[in-house]
């Protein structure tokens, strides 16, 4: 009995370490969410945030943190849908993000808090928004510490 404790919560530790680098792109992803969302940046797992914040950054389209990046009603629907079904369902990223940025939620800044500010000021990497630019495998939502690399420059 001890054994199996044992063996249940080392399996139980080990998924939870894994999950938390790891929130893979899920494979029905529309079309239209790459070719509207990832022409001007990297395509965000759904995961990173909740259910509330994809509806208010879809809802706010016109002025996307300065840019219009409106779309027509349908594919607006169809991204927004695709987002809010594949929304976090755990509770570390379920806050609201403030300014519906990824980057000001809780568990952002927490993780992030080692990063000097003239960090994210670098040529390569321009902004705490774009995570590939340190995160090798972000594009796969993969954003273990273990594939990190910061630019330099």
């Amino acid at each position: 009995m001890k054994k199996t404790i044992f063996i249940a919560a080392t399996l139980i530790l080990a998924s939870s370490t894994a999950y938390a680098g790891k929130m893979a792109m899920p494979s029905d992803a529309p079309a239209s969410y790459d070719a509207e969302c990832a022409s001007c940046h990297m395509a965000y797992p759904p995961a990173l945030l909740s259910e509330k914040s994809w509806q208010n950054v879809m809802s706010g389209l016109a002025k996307h943190f300065g840019t219009d990046a409106s779309v027509d009603p349908k594919t607006r629907a169809e991204i927004t849908n695709w987002l809010v079904k594949n929304a976090t369902t755990r509770q570390k990223y379920m806050e609201t993000a403030p300014e519906n940025r990824i980057t000001k939620t809780s568990w952002f800044i927490r993780k992030h808090d080692e990063v000097r500010s003239d960090v994210w000021k670098r040529a390569g990497i321009k902004s705490p928004a774009n995570c590939s630019a340190c995160h090798t495998d972000a594009a796969k939502g993969n954003f273990s510490e273990s594939n990190i690399k910061i630019p330099a420059k």
